[in-house]
């Protein structure tokens, strides 16, 4: 795809599609070389960018957004055969939710990164803080919505006057061809933006760069653990969003048949394959069943087939491994007394030794179980019963991870309260699995620390430079 092949498999960067198994896309790996041509080219572009007014840098975004919502279509088509969403669903990723995320970033810096003035005038003095550019920010961005995570941190940082250079995951590497071709055709200004195709070891090297000033990583757990390593020889913060597993709690008044639809939704869509996707549900004893029922009913709907069918409305997971995984978090807990409500036969499409997996609903779980407990990232869900609010909370913050919770009720009131207790970066109300560009995404515990998206955002792409002038009288 524009590099000369490798001659050993080494340097060699292979998509394999989960759709069919075949190489979809094949290319040679960047060098350390690379890496630091890349890095000198960032550098040497970003002052002049920095200088660039904020109205001129607002109409590069736009016209790069231009470019996207142009090729919707295609782009759409090539994560279906990269990582598996059916092509129904796959164009949407550009054409909703990427593109408010940068319309409303690009509204959003004026205030983001207006001069603070402080409440105090002082005569004959002039204060105030900037929000400086970091400078040069490696982006290091995941398969599961490849567009969706990486936008986040691409264009506030480069709105915000730094440079960025993206290394996207060798699932989705065309996601960062698309975003080079976006931004050329904007005319932005050569080195603003790069991207670079790199092996672990020299993702791990870029990193620790001294020219890098920020990593903005989504990914596991352990990866978030890589990045900090390889970042501890430099004083610079790393933004981390790692694992989750997602809850919602069902109250005894929430609306049974919207929370239903909803939740199997943000249990199930992109085949569970999302940072705050549902993963475990606990149901007011007096809805229980109505609503397990109801779940299971919904789920077993799905039409799990290849997804270049425009019917399909699930597609394979990732990978074989990502599937088989799934498929061992279901066999334990049921080993251990749960029960699984779906039965995967009448899946055609389901076959084990593929990517491709029915949904699955599972009862009698507790949290001895790895599936209410370990992250799943995949289309299987446990739902439990409880008494009360205070149960429902105990069990919601029996977790190592914190990046969402959801709550299905009237009671606008309770909802504050309980969310007050929650350990999470985001409550939700009667709503799950979106990310709102006005608000903060960050997390808690081993889900990760910074902030993306909103006012916060941009702070994070940014440092506080002071300016306190006085002015001389004769």
């Amino acid at each position: 795809m524009g590099k000369p092949m490798p001659k050993t498999d080494a340097n060699l960067l292979q998509c394999i599609s989960p759709v069919d198994g075949r190489v979809y896309v094949e290319r040679a790996l960047d060098t350390p070389a690379d890496i630091d041509a890349a890095l000198d080219k960032a550098r040497q572009a970003q002052k002049p960018w920095q200088a660039t007014p904020l109205e001129e840098r607002q109409k590069y975004m736009l016209k790069f957004l231009d470019h996207m919502v142009k090729n919707a279509r295609a782009i759409g088509e090539e994560i279906t055969w990269q990582m598996g969403r059916p092509v129904s669903q796959a164009a949407g990723e550009i054409l909703r939710g990427f593109q408010e995320r940068v319309k409303y970033a690009v509204d959003l810096a004026p205030k983001a990164l207006a001069d603070v003035v402080p409440d105090d005038a002082r005569e004959g003095f002039k204060r105030y803080i900037r929000r400086a550019p970091l400078g040069t920010v490696a982006v290091i961005a995941p398969w599961n919505y490849p567009y969706l995570t990486s936008v986040n941190a691409i264009v506030p940082a480069l709105l915000a006057g730094n440079t960025v250079v993206l290394k996207h995951s060798h699932q989705t590497p065309l996601v960062a061809d698309r975003y080079a071709e976006a931004f050329k055709a904007a005319g932005l200004p050569a080195g603003v933006f790069q991207f670079l195709d790199l092996s672990h070891a020299d993702t791990e090297k870029l990193m620790a760069d001294p020219r890098v000033s920020h990593v903005n990583f989504t990914g596991s757990v352990k990866g978030g653990h890589a990045v900090q390593k390889a970042i501890s020889g430099k004083f610079i913060v790393a933004g981390l969003e790692l694992g989750g597993k997602d809850p919602a709690y069902v109250r005894a008044d929430a609306d049974l048949a919207a929370a239903v639809e909803s939740l199997v939704d943000g249990a199930f869509f992109n085949s569970g394959q999302c940072c705050c996707g549902i993963e475990r549900i606990y149901v007011d004893e007096k809805l229980y069943k109505p609503f397990v029922d109801g779940f299971a009913d919904l789920a077993g709907q799905y039409n799990l087939d290849n997804p270049t069918d425009p019917a399909a409305t699930l597609g394979p997971m990732v990978r074989t491994a990502a599937a088989d995984f799934v498929r061992g978090q279901t066999a334990d807990a049921v080993k251990k007394g749960a029960r699984a409500l779906i039965d995967e036969s009448s899946f055609a499409a389901s076959k084990t030794g593929t990517p491709y997996l029915a949904p699955q609903v599972l009862v009698n779980v507790d949290h001895s179980m790895d599936v209410m407990m370990e992250e799943s990232f995949g289309p299987v869900v446990g739902i439990m019963k409880v008494k009360s609010d205070a149960e429902a909370l105990q069990l919601m913050n029996d977790s190592p991870y914190g990046l969402t919770a959801s709550l299905w009720t009237q009671d606008l009131d309770a909802a504050e309260k309980i969310g007050a207790e929650i350990e999470t970066g985001t409550v939700f109300m009667n709503r799950c699995d979106y990310l709102d560009p006005g608000l903060a995404w960050t997390g808690v515990k081993d889900t990760g620390r910074g902030a993306s998206l909103s006012v916060v955002g941009f702070e994070n792409l940014t440092r506080p430079k002071s300016f306190h002038l006085k002015k001389q009288t004769s």
